[in-house]
């Protein structure tokens, strides 16, 4: 029988779990029920469990017939701080917290996989599944490698997969090479003199420097950057101010910054501190930037890409397989494990709805028996490489 009618036996009981977490969404490094959820189930497949690792981390570790491979497979499993806008009936139960980028899906096909391998132990070698924490741009992935993820779990090659709302259906995307873009967020923080909003001649007025910055950082793509070379800078936050007739002491920008090219990565950070501080000066205020390096370019290797397409249209067809898509500006921290192991990051198309980070997002359950049919035959593949 092959994975995915197999799996699609317990379709159900895949949903049942996808709901429950999507119901109790935790956020980065406080996964505590979550990775206790992912700990019980693995536990019960049979499946030797590791639990702490990069704080609320899980790794399970399955050994097949005998050989020498390793083959990793990764979720993530952290939600966002966004407030859930559905009446679904395992709509979010915890205030602010919301599973809106489908990681709660992305861990249930993990454990339809782990099921499947560990009912069936029809693959060589180990098959060693990595439950991460905290992706959402907090350094989980960095976690998990400085608690030494590789070096207790060694793999030979490790693959992970992400749903993506605006299909199509069905049809698993891929690329070698970059991927997904490197990210920086940044932090601009203004100090101005308050004053009464009748005397806005007594300030330094924050709000006012906040928004020259805000408007002169859009010329940094569109008059700064190579158009040949892609960039995004986003504006994500403005902070200022808590009454209607005072003008406050101080305001805060705060966004991030996407880029492919390291030279160009440079030169977004270095034209955000020039106007930051060119503006600030300019109008007789302070300021402080601080970017950090949050994600790095996600490149995925050559032969693992190839083979995860291969592998998907075996599951899907070859119609559903695109294994040359198009790089996203969007960033992932699986991309620090590719730094270490070679590999490859797929997506899988749901049906059409609203998107990534969205407050209606909801994940396609219709995709856990394919996603978990391609992860556990990616481990029976690359097992006999």
């Amino acid at each position: 029988m092959s994975p995915i009618d197999r799996i699609q036996g317990y379709a159900d009981e895949l949903t049942a779990i996808r709901r429950d977490l999507h119901a109790h969404p935790e956020l980065g490094f406080e996964e505590v029920r979550t990775s206790g959820i992912v700990a019980e189930q693995l536990e019960a497949f049979g499946v030797a469990v590791h639990r702490g690792i990069g704080k609320t981390g899980v790794v399970g570790v399955l050994e097949g017939r005998p050989g020498k491979r390793r083959i990793g497979l990764r979720a993530d499993m952290d939600a966002l701080p966004i407030t859930e806008e559905t009446n679904l009936p395992y709509r979010s139960t915890n205030s602010g917290k919301m599973h809106a980028c489908g990681h709660d899906g992305h861990t249930t096909m993990l454990l339809g996989a782990a099921r499947y391998l560990a009912e069936t132990r029809d693959f060589d070698g180990t098959a060693v599944f990595v439950f991460q924490p905290a992706e959402e741009g907090l350094g989980g992935a960095r976690a998990m490698i400085a608690d030494g993820l590789f070096e207790k779990f060694p793999v030979d090659e490790i693959f992970a997969i992400h749903n993506q709302p605006n299909g199509p259906h069905g049809r698993l995307m891929v690329r070698p090479g970059p991927a997904m873009a490197a990210a920086d967020f940044f932090d601009i923080r203004i100090t101005g003199r308050g004053a009464h909003a009748a005397q806005p001649h007594e300030s330094v007025d924050p709000i006012v420097v906040a928004t020259a910055i805000a408007q002169a950082m859009q010329s940094i793509v569109s008059r700064n950057a190579d158009p040949l070379k892609s960039a995004v800078v986003s504006i994500t936050q403005i902070h200022a101010g808590a009454a209607y007739n005072v003008i406050p002491q101080g305001a805060h920008i705060a966004g991030t910054a996407r880029t492919f090219d390291p030279a160009l990565r440079q030169l977004v950070g270095q034209r955000i501190r020039e106007i930051a501080e060119g503006i600030a000066a300019a109008h007789g205020a302070r300021v402080e930037v601080e970017i950090r390096d949050v994600f790095t370019v996600l490149d995925n290797s050559p032969e693992q890409a190839a083979a995860a397409a291969e592998i998907a249209a075996e599951i899907l067809g070859a119609d559903n397989v695109d294994s040359d898509c198009t790089p996203r500006m969007g960033s992932e921290d699986f991309a620090d494990m590719l730094r270490i192991v070679p590999g490859a990051y797929a997506w899988l198309g749901a049906t059409p709805g609203p998107g990534l980070h969205n407050a209606g997002f909801d994940f396609d359950d219709s995709l856990l028996p394919l996603g978990a049919a391609f992860l556990a035959r990616v481990v029976q593949r690359r097992s006999t490489v």
